[in-house]
Parts: structure tokens; sequence; C-alpha cells
């Protein structure tokens, strides 16, 4: 190894640490502590479950920093060195563009590797581990799923039905003025209007169910079906009524939240799949592919552009990441607008053939200045 590769290497490596640590504070701290917020403040969840969930949600930043922070080290890095001269010392002493580039193509594709592996392994597993911490909160304290004066919405009906929740106040164990709704998806979906009200009410969960039981005095239930009836009826104690919570280890879970194996799986054996849920599956796998390879394709690109901003005199290195990098991930995301497969695909890849080209042409014209 040369002395050029472990300087430049080291420089690289140092530089992309630090950017990944700014990048994470700046950009994902920020939306994280919005996510822990209602954990550790509306629902008062102990701090070991709140550090736990810090801990799942970490891995989902890496997949976007590593990249961003190793693409903004490349073009700080090969920036500082032209402005100071030291590219034109190492090729005077006979070392090429491209042979001074070897570390950065190295390190960008261990970094893919290893973004490879988090988005594969780590990630998924992240997501619906971050999913059941959720739940094991509502499952401990039920009453914390609620806050008064907010509609709670995140509870599942049988498909044709949506299933919203609000309460007025609490005192101790109970709640007090509990409104419950089940309202049909659609006008044809077939589903009864259903509105139950309650003074008060007590909620317990049945963990095996992964159902709130909801105890109920001086409660009023009225119905409305498809043909306009209404049914009406009054108690003074009602129980149970039964909400399915949504427990991440029952049911189908999100794709981004699955294996590739799992996905592939679902979409073999579930011939209730639709078309749509189906290309949505393919692209979240051929997605961790593509994003994996964002740190080798910003290798190509970085390294000439790092020369060219420096030479202008300009200080605009780490913006410039900011710019490729946002504009990397926004053309990804057009996925998830595409019906077929094959068109998302071929979305998905073009960010990185494009840095590759890029980089090419930037690097065959960057050789004779």
């Amino acid at each position: 190894m040369r002395i050029s590769d472990r300087y430049i290497g080291k420089q690289v490596l140092l530089g992309t640490l630090y950017a990944v640590l700014v990048l994470g504070l700046v950009l994902v701290l920020g939306n994280l502590f919005k996510q822990i917020q209602p954990l550790l403040v509306d629902q008062k969840a102990p701090l070991e479950l709140v550090l736990r969930f810090v801990i799942n949600v970490l891995p989902l930043s890496l997949i976007y920093t590593i990249p961003w922070g190793f693409l903004s080290a490349v073009l700080l890095v090969f920036g500082r060195l032209s402005s100071q001269h030291e590219i034109t010392s190492f090729r005077v002493a006979g070392l090429s563009l491209v042979r001074l580039s070897a570390p950065v193509f190295v390190i960008g594709a261990s970094l893919s590797v290893l973004s490879l592996w988090l988005n594969v392994n780590v990630v998924p597993h992240s997501r619906a581990s971050a999913r059941q911490l959720i739940y094991e909160q509502a499952s401990r304290n039920p009453d914390s799923l609620l806050k008064p004066g907010v509609v709670q919405g995140d509870f599942k009906g049988d498909g044709d039905e949506l299933q919203k929740l609000l309460i007025e106040g609490k005192n101790g164990e109970w709640v007090e003025g509990f409104h419950f709704y089940v309202l049909p998806v659609s006008k044809t979906s077939g589903a009864d209007l259903t509105y139950v009200h309650a003074a008060r009410a007590a909620l317990t969960v049945d963990k095996a169910k992964s159902q709130l039981r909801v105890k109920l005095q001086d409660a009023y239930f009225e119905s409305k079906d498809a043909d306009g009836k209404v049914e009406m009826v009054f108690a003074g104690e009602a129980e149970p009524l039964v909400i399915d919570l949504k427990n991440p280890q029952s049911g189908r879970m999100k794709a981004n939240s699955m294996s590739n194996a799992e996905i592939r799986h679902e979409i073999a054996t579930n011939p209730t799949l639709k078309p749509e849920s189906k290309v949505k599956m393919q692209t979240e796998i051929t997605s961790r592919y593509s994003f994996s390879m964002a740190c080798l394709a910003f290798a190509f690109v970085a390294v000439p552009l790092g020369l060219q901003t420096r030479r202008r005199d300009s200080s605009r290195g780490l913006i410039l990441s900011l710019s490729i990098g946002t504009g990397y991930f926004l053309v990804t995301m057009l996925a998830d607008q595409f019906k077929t497969n094959g068109t998302a695909t071929m979305v998905l890849w073009v960010p990185n053939i494009a840095c590759v080209v890029l980089g090419l042409i930037l690097f065959r014209k960057a050789r004779f200045k």
C-alpha cells in the first residue's frame, strides 16, 4: 500500500465518520425525537423502553447518512487536496488521478457492502422491533394509547371499516367521555356506521388475542346500516367492547419490516395479494440493493466534482453533496408511484447508473487538466 493510499484513505474515513455524525444530528435526531415524544411524554413509557426504541430506530438513519457522509467527505477531501496543490504534487510524482482515487473506490465498495448488510438484515428487523415496542407499551399501560381531545385512529377493522376513538379526559384508572366510531371505508363497502358513547370507561388488554377490552358505564350505542335504518341502545353498564390492536406479530406485516425471504414467500403463497401490493413488495427488495450501491456510485462522481469545486475557488462542497444526495434519494422515491415492477426497478437503478456515467465523463476531463 502506497503512502498516498493511507493518507487519502484516512482522511476520507475520518471525514465520512464525522459527516455521518453531523448529518445524523442535524437531519435525523430531530425527527427521531418527534417519534419518541409520544412514548416518553404522552404514554409515559419507562426510560428502558425508550432507549430500546432509539436503538432500533437509529439503524434506519444509517441507510441515508452513510452514503451522504461518504459523498460529503470525498468532495471536501479532494477539494482541499486540489486547493492546496497536493493533487498536483502527487501527479508530478507519477501518480494518475485514477490511481489516487483507488482508496476512495475501496472505501466506497466496503461501505456499500456494509449498507447492503444493514438494508437486508438489520433495518427490516429494526422496523419490526420498533413497532413491537410501541405495542408492548400499549399492552403494559392501555390507557396510554389515548390522549384527551386527540382522535386515535390506529386500530384495525375487518378490512372494510375504519375505527376511531376519542376520550375527553382521564380520572385515575377510568377514562371519561368515551367516544368510539366505526366508519365504512366507502359507501359501497357494506359496513354499518356505528357510534358508541359512554360517560366512563375502563380499559384492559387481552394480550393473547391482541385486543383492547373496554368496560362501559352509562353507555349509548347507535348503528346505521346501508339502507339508512338507525338502531339505538342504552345501557347502564356494558362489557366488553372489543377493539383489535395492531400487534406487529399477528397478521401480515408491512414489506419494509419483512426480510427478503419473507417478502418472496408472501408473494408466492398469498393468492389474495393485490397487483399493486405485489409491485410494492418487489420494489422494496430492489430498493434495498440499489440504495446499498449508493456509496460506490458516489465514488465515481465525487472525486472529479471535488476537484472542480475547489478549482473554482468555491467552498460549497458540503452544499453540493447535500444537493446530490437529496436528488438521488428523491428520484428513488418515485419508484412507489409506478404500477409495474420493471418500471420501478429501472427508476431505482437510474441514479446509480447516472452517477457512474457522469463520473466516468468527468474523470476523463479531469485527467487532462
